[in-house]
């Protein structure tokens, strides 16, 4: 951030001399837009975000495991699955 606080101040100091600001190429742009927060991954097997409604005892039964406790509530539904029809 401190870089980009001393390239504004210098652009504004370019401009009030008269001088042409730096010009970006597509090589600077570039660099710019791999900066932030990373973009998840793309797996082949992607979760869906859905609205469920448990009960009150399951999820407290879940979430006193700590966390990931999500995760550990789609393991058990898969496991379910594996030895059950879903219909």
């Amino acid at each position: 951030m401190k870089t980009f606080a001393a390239d504004v101040l210098e652009s504004i100091a370019q401009a009030k001399r008269g001088e042409f600001a730096r010009v970006h190429t597509p090589a600077n742009i570039s660099i710019y837009k791999a900066r932030g927060r990373p973009v998840g991954s793309f797996k082949d097997d992607s979760k869906q975000a859905v609205t469920v409604r448990y009960s009150p005892e399951v999820l407290a039964a879940f979430r006193a495991t700590g966390a990931g406790w999500q995760t550990r509530m789609n393991d058990a539904l898969k496991d379910w699955l594996s030895t059950h029809s879903p219909a």
